[in-house]
């Protein structure tokens, strides 16, 4: 069987939990197959960091926004060091961006507006975004539909809502992004949503260093443990292990290098 190349889409690697041995690690996922990781920006330090990763490591990609726990630090300055970075060489993506209504700040108006913002300059820059949205499904979707979001590709990172969200998303033409929640014994939600998505709209993520799969659950996420979520989803789906490696390969060379 021929080599297989895995894509990792969503990864932190500027977080302090891989100071000890982040280098090392990056390196193992090379040698081990990781043709391409994404690195995934969330506050106004991790743009920084992220790039650097990037420009540092040639199979890391960076993906450059402020999550929405991070957009009361936004202004129109630092803003505009957003947008800088995130046309340089090796961002692939404007992510991740969304909202988040878990908690009660930043207030919904700034994560909407500072959505809407990043989409816009998702647009302007002809890159596709990578969408956080927790416990605010309705605002998430009201804001996808509208023209603001209009045949921008992306992924729902860590999705977490219903298998009829799920459809309309689809519709949409948005990709899932599957990490380790999906082998943990309490999510059958999302083992109803995989077993409804097509393959070739799934990614393979991890979030790391959090929510690490099944049989390590608690311990620090790394990419390394993508083979576990994969061995799931084809658990779920019926299908061999190589094929959701190969195919979710095939969708993150799609929706974040083949335009």
């Amino acid at each position: 069987m021929k080599e297989l190349k895995i894509f990792e889409s969503h990864a932190h690697y500027d977080d302090e939990a891989f100071d000890y041995d982040r280098d090392d690690l990056l390196k193992q996922l090379a040698d081990e197959g990781y043709a391409y990781v994404m690195n995934v920006a969330a506050d106004l330090d991790g743009v920084d960091s992220t790039y650097a990763l990037a420009a540092e490591y040639d199979h890391v990609y960076a993906a450059i926004g402020i999550h929405p726990s991070g957009t009361d630090e936004l202004n129109e300055n630092t803003f505009q060091h957003v947008r800088e970075v995130a046309m340089r060489p090796k961002v692939k993506a404007i992510g991740e961006i969304g909202l988040d209504y878990h908690y009660d700040e930043p207030i919904k108006e700034v994560q909407k507006d500072w959505f809407e913002r990043q989409l816009q300059l998702a647009r302007e820059l002809h890159k596709p975004v990578i969408i956080h949205s927790r416990d605010a499904c309705e605002d998430t979707m009201k804001i996808l539909k509208s023209g603001v979001a209009k045949d921008i590709p992306g992924v729902m990172h860590c999705y977490s809502y219903t298998v009829e969200t799920a459809r309309e998303l689809l519709k949409l033409g948005y990709y899932f992004g599957i990490g380790g929640v999906v082998t943990f014994s309490n999510a059958k939600k999302l083992v109803e949503v995989v077993e409804e998505i097509p393959l070739d709209r799934i990614l393979l993520e991890t979030d790391c260093p959090y929510l690490a799969p099944t049989p390590h659950r608690g311990e620090r996420n790394s990419s390394l443990y993508i083979p576990l979520v994969a061995e799931k989803i084809a658990a779920i789906k019926g299908v061999p292990y190589y094929k959701v490696i190969e195919q979710t390969y095939k969708n993150g060379r799609k929706l974040f290098f083949d335009k």
